[in-house]
């Protein structure tokens, strides 16, 4: 039953945040929606205020812990609970591994690994008091398979697949965590990249094989509406080009 949860969601003003966070609101949760650019996620809540939805937000970067206490407490201040964390933001600027651009793997890591435990952090001692909560992590299939370009990326969501199931593991039977391993989706990504030939073919890839963001908002609802007592560790979602 989604109508009445409240939904946390990082990395919220675009691509599968935005499109998860519109398609829980239209089923009745209560968002609470955390991104870096302020702007553009004022934008989504407006969109689902007008909508008739209800949603506090405010500007988050995943990379700092006190700013997903800070998104924790949002939650609690306006809604008296959290029932779901989906931790969503991440970082992608892939590239050659010979460049040694240390400075994006550090990014990569800040973003998709310590945001994720950040969230955890921020979160579990409010899933334990009240006795329930869901956690639900974004990884990707790179996490199982990694490619020329992306190997830093690849290890950071094999690292969030790990923590995640470890973690399932250690809270079955009171909290859940999921985890969601989507292909090659529309979403900015290709904007992280530096190199202005590896920029344009995978928008040229993009293009012609990536899943909507609409579709993994889908699997969200669909982990979201089982009965409390199933817990579904994770969802694989492929694009055309992997199918």
């Amino acid at each position: 039953m989604i109508a009445g949860q409240v939904v946390a969601i990082t990395g919220a003003s675009s691509g599968i945040g935005k499109a998860a966070a519109l398609e829980l609101a239209r089923l009745g949760a209560k968002l609470v929606l955390g991104a870096r650019h302020e702007e553009a996620l004022a934008q989504v809540a407006e969109q689902i205020r007008l909508a008739g939805g209800e949603v506090v937000f405010r500007s988050t970067d995943v990379s700092k812990r006190e700013d997903l206490i800070s998104l924790v407490r949002l939650a609690q201040e306006n809604f008296g609970r959290l029932d779901v964390l989906f931790s969503n933001a991440g970082a992608m600027p892939i590239g050659p591994f010979d460049e040694l651009a240390v400075e994006d793997w550090e990014t990569m890591v800040d973003v998709n690994i310590k945001g994720v435990l950040y969230g955890v952090a921020a979160a579990l001692p409010l899933f334990r008091e009240q006795g329930s909560g869901h956690f639900i992590h974004t990884a990707s299939t790179a996490a199982r398979k990694t490619v020329p370009n992306q190997v830093v990326y690849s290890a950071t969501k094999a690292a969030v697949l790990a923590l995640s199931d470890g973690l399932r593991q250690e809270l079955a039977g009171q909290i859940r965590v999921s985890t969601i391993l989507p292909g090659f989706t529309d979403t900015a990504f290709s904007e992280h990249v530096k190199n202005p030939e590896l920029r344009a073919q995978m928008q040229k890839a993009g293009e012609k094989f990536a899943m909507s963001p609409e579709a993994v908002a889908k699997a969200i609802v669909y982990i979201l509406q089982q009965p409390e007592e199933v817990n579904i560790g994770e969802v694989t979602l492929r694009s055309k080009a992997q199918a």
